[in-house]
């Protein structure tokens, strides 16, 4: 991966934490990171933590706080000018970060949790940026796993709405399995151990099949079979389908809101 010589991460809560330690398990020096952050959060050994910025300016810049605490960070960062800001704001667009901090380059990034173990994915955006600085984007986020180029800004509410949020509505969806489970008598250790297990199992299939997964389940549901008869209740009016597309418009709604926000 190339290394920034220096690396400002403004923020280190559960994502911005989960980032640090997947670039630190891929090699990057600890000595190279700075973390910004008034509530001493906990960070990998020899990086060093401050509660505000101390002068000057690094190669990169990870703006990686709750969207609502743009306005309050902004002003401390008025005079830092990185080559690059990598932010991870939701719902906050490339204009409005470029008029609050000056950097040589903007990238909008949306990572998800499983960055932490390499197994994420991370979309990105730049319209204005170099290609110099779209390479060291690129280069940040390729160890933490699967990265997207998204070509239109007006999409990435959607993506965050899709494999932002994701995870935690695949969490809620293991929890549901098991719960399900406990239902029909089976003892809650052992129904959350199955559930965990079967949805880790089906996405490595999933990931490593040439087929669809609608075709793999139809494939595992035999005409008569129990699977049939599960997947016909999931199946019946789209019930399953209607459910995630307004799970993914309230959180789109959500990033619009925030991105209305920060504008103001």
């Amino acid at each position: 991966m190339t290394q920034p010589k220096s690396l400002w991460l403004v923020g280190a809560g559960n994502m911005g934490g989960a980032m640090l330690r997947g670039w630190i398990a891929a090699g990057m020096p600890p000595s190279a990171v700075t973390v910004i952050d008034p509530g001493a959060p906990a960070v990998p050994d020899g990086v060093r933590v401050l509660r505000e910025p101390a002068g000057g300016s690094p190669e990169v810049l990870v703006l990686a706080v709750k969207p609502q605490l743009l306005e309050a960070v902004a002003p401390s960062l008025a005079d830092v000018r990185p080559a690059l800001l990598l932010s991870i704001l939701a719902g906050v667009e490339e204009a409005t970060l470029a008029a609050r901090i000056p950097a040589g380059s903007v990238v909008r990034a949306m990572p998800n949790l499983p960055v932490a173990i390499g197994k994420g994915v991370t979309a990105l955006h730049a319209a204005k940026s170099t290609a110099a600085m779209r390479e060291m984007a690129q280069a940040l986020v390729a160890p933490l796993g699967r990265v997207e180029w998204i070509d239109s800004e007006t999409m990435f509410d959607a993506v965050t709405a899709l494999s932002g949020c994701g995870p935690g509505f695949v969490f809620r969806f293991i929890d549901a399995l098991a719960a399900a489970g406990v239902s029909l008598g089976l003892p809650a250790e052992q129904a959350a151990r199955l559930a965990l297990a079967t949805v880790e199992g089906a996405a490595a299939m999933a990931a490593g099949a040439g087929e669809s997964p609608a075709v793999l389940a139809d494939r595992v549901a035999s005409p008569g079979g129990s699977t049939r008869e599960g997947l016909n209740v999931l199946d019946r009016d789209d019930a399953l389908q209607c459910l995630l597309q307004e799970t993914l418009a309230a959180s789109r709604q959500r990033n619009v809101e925030l991105a209305a926000s920060a504008r103001g």
